[in-house]
């Protein structure tokens, strides 16, 4: 009769790949890489409510799938190459935008560890919705912080500070709500595509078999 074992520690943390298998993995992701930063320029084009984009959702998904030293690129990019076109702003308040979407994917990379420990559907979900609701409050307070240190709109002093986090609600719904929305589509995607994929691979071996 076989048992079975609890995993042990080798099993849940496998040896590192080598600088070769690395490599192949970079190459591998630089075509998802540019369409994913092509899809975040077009999406700040057409036309969308305030602060609804998928750049957000395109750094925990960089975070999650991609090399590391890759993924940070993604949301980078694609703000700075849309604002090139856009129009720059105050660089204070404008490096704030960026330095959000930084946390959001570190934050990323820290559930991306969390996810090789946790072998439950809900747990993983729990995982990555966590993790992007936390780099949407993040992204909320740090930039209408930066609004309201650098800018002229409301007075230096805390009901000034109050004031630009009341009146910027509307906008961290909308950033929350796109943050959810596209990273549900982009992972959902991805994990639908695994899951498809494993299931061809283990029918052709099944097919194999019978012959």
């Amino acid at each position: 009769m076989r048992t079975s074992l609890p995993f042990t520690h080798r099993q849940l943390s496998p040896s590192p790949p080598s600088r070769h298998e690395k490599g192949e993995r970079g190459t591998t992701a630089i075509l998802p890489a540019i369409l994913l930063i092509a899809f975040g320029i077009a999406a700040r084009f057409l036309p969308h409510p305030a602060n609804f984009t998928p750049i957000g959702a395109i750094a925990i998904f960089g975070g999650l799938y991609l090399p590391k030293k890759l993924s940070v690129w993604l949301p980078l990019s694609a703000m700075l190459i849309s604002d090139i076109f856009i129009g720059f702003y105050s660089l204070p308040i404008m490096a704030s935008v960026y330095v959000g979407f930084m946390f959001a994917n570190l934050l990323s990379l820290t559930a991306r560890g969390k996810l090789a420990y946790t072998k439950t559907a809900f747990g993983r979900f729990g995982t990555i919705a966590g993790a992007t609701a936390l780099s949407s409050a993040i992204f909320y307070l740090l930039t209408n912080a930066a609004v309201w240190a650098f800018g002229s709109m409301y007075p230096h002093n805390f009901t000034g500070l109050l004031e630009s986090y009341y009146l910027a609600l509307p906008f961290f719904r909308n950033s929350l709500a796109g943050d959810v929305f596209f990273t549900f589509v982009l992972v959902g995607g991805m994990e639908l595509l695994k899951h498809t994929l494993r299931d061809s691979s283990a029918l052709r071996r099944l097919a194999n078999r019978s012959e």
